[in-house]
């Protein structure tokens, strides 16, 4: 597979599918803690997303790297634009930005769940 195979395959999904999280293992069973942390907020928010296994695919794992210019995984795309990782995941749950984000773009979302996590939080 080319390098410009993988990108476009990369934008295929992301631009297919309103939420796709790149992430280490499956929403299922997610293979490192911070991939098992995004994974984890979106169930529990109810929020329909696809999830890609980088450990799947070598190519993969490498080319959502270079697609987003972002180091790390888990990477979560919201209608084809690139949110972030980990950290700015669970800041803007924290800060309610993540609700503003799923809103404005309608994806829907259990708005009592964000606010259970916020509390849980405070």
């Amino acid at each position: 597979m080319t390098t410009a195979t993988v990108q476009d395959q990369i934008r295929d999904t992301v631009t297919r599918h309103d939420v796709v999280l790149f992430m280490k293992g499956t929403k299922a069973m997610p293979q490192c803690g911070f991939s098992s942390r995004v994974a984890g907020v979106l169930s529990y928010m109810g929020v329909d997303f696809v999830d890609v296994n980088v450990l799947a695919d070598p190519e993969i794992r490498q080319g959502i790297k270079d697609f987003s210019d972002w180091p790390t995984i888990p990477q979560l795309y919201v209608k084809g634009e690139f949110v972030g990782g980990c950290d700015i995941v669970t800041e803007m749950t924290l800060s309610g930005e993540l609700d503003a984000l799923f809103e404005s773009r309608g994806i829907p979302f259990d708005k009592a769940r964000a606010d259970e996590i916020r509390q849980a939080n405070a």
